[in-house]
């Protein structure tokens, strides 16, 4: 399993960073560019994604990892 992903506001821009990392793996002008792109990321990675708002909490969240919780049907 990879590093969860994490799609974060930077100034007026969104970035996606990996969760441990110092730096940003990318930047981005909309945040849906951002989200795709970290969708991406966490689906090759088989790990976890986190979307936060512009106040930075955690507003989304999506796994593409061994979910241990995953619903059934």
């Amino acid at each position: 399993m990879g590093k969860n992903q994490h799609v974060i506001p930077v100034g007026d821009k969104w970035g996606i960073k990996g969760e441990g990392n110092s730096r940003l793996t990318s930047t981005f002008d909309r945040q849906s560019d951002a989200i795709a792109a970290a969708r991406q990321i966490s689906r090759n990675q088989h790990s976890e994604l986190f979307i936060h708002g512009r106040n930075g909490q955690i507003r989304e969240r999506d796994s593409h990892g061994n979910d241990p919780f995953s619903p059934r049907g």
